[in-house]
């Protein structure tokens, strides 16, 4: 049987790698700086003075990232939402692109209309996201509202229907939302939404 520093060793060794399928940001570096602390414990109960180095090495360099994320993440500018054309090539490239990937969450998307109001959602001025809505007077009905997984951690939602003023501008006071599954019924609720028969609603 092996004893509990080899285990160490292998729980290690396990985290690191599991951190390596992380797609998102975020995820990877916690779960790596994780990974990284325990073997540098492992390091020092085999006395390797290297192990201990290089991971103590990488544990400063994950808390440094982490660092700089949380900053950018609960300062201002850390995403933008700019309003778009439907009919703009980069749109319907962006949405075809990554349309397996929304179904995921919104399985009853058709794809982009002409009368949809659109946004996309910017980091370093690159889309990571898109929201796509019909408007009827006040009320925007959301069919899309999409972040891509590398970014899909931090607060665009919440810049969204806060911060952007993206639906205020557009002369909308509520937005509602139909949520096919539990992962979008989940991102909702986190994002104030209430749910009102088969919608969910949100005053913006």
């Amino acid at each position: 049987m092996p004893d509990v520093v080899e285990l160490i060793g292998y729980l290690a060794s396990g985290l690191i790698v599991l951190s390596l399928l992380m797609a998102s940001v975020l995820r990877l570096r916690v779960v790596n700086l994780v990974g990284s602390a325990v073997f540098t414990a492992y390091g020092a109960l085999i006395g390797s003075l290297p192990v201990v180095l290089t991971n103590g090495a990488i544990v400063c360099i994950n808390v440094y990232y982490l660092a700089r994320l949380w900053r950018d993440r609960t300062g201002n500018g850390y995403f933008e939402v700019v309003a778009s054309d439907t009919r703009a090539p980069v749109l319907r490239r962006f949405v075809d692109f990554h349309l397996d990937d929304i179904r995921r969450f919104q399985p009853d998307f058709a794809g982009v209309r002409d009368d949809h109001l659109a946004w996309f959602v910017l980091r370093d001025a690159v889309p990571v996201g898109v929201v796509l809505a019909r408007r009827d007077g006040e009320v925007g009905h959301l069919d899309v509202d999409y972040v891509t997984p590398a970014h899909r951690d931090f607060t665009a939602g919440q810049v969204l229907f806060g911060a952007s003023g993206a639906f205020r501008g557009a002369g909308i006071s509520r937005v509602t939302a139909h949520a096919a599954t539990s992962d979008h019924r989940r991102y909702l609720a986190r994002m104030g939404f209430a749910e009102d028969g088969q919608r969910w609603r949100r005053e913006v």
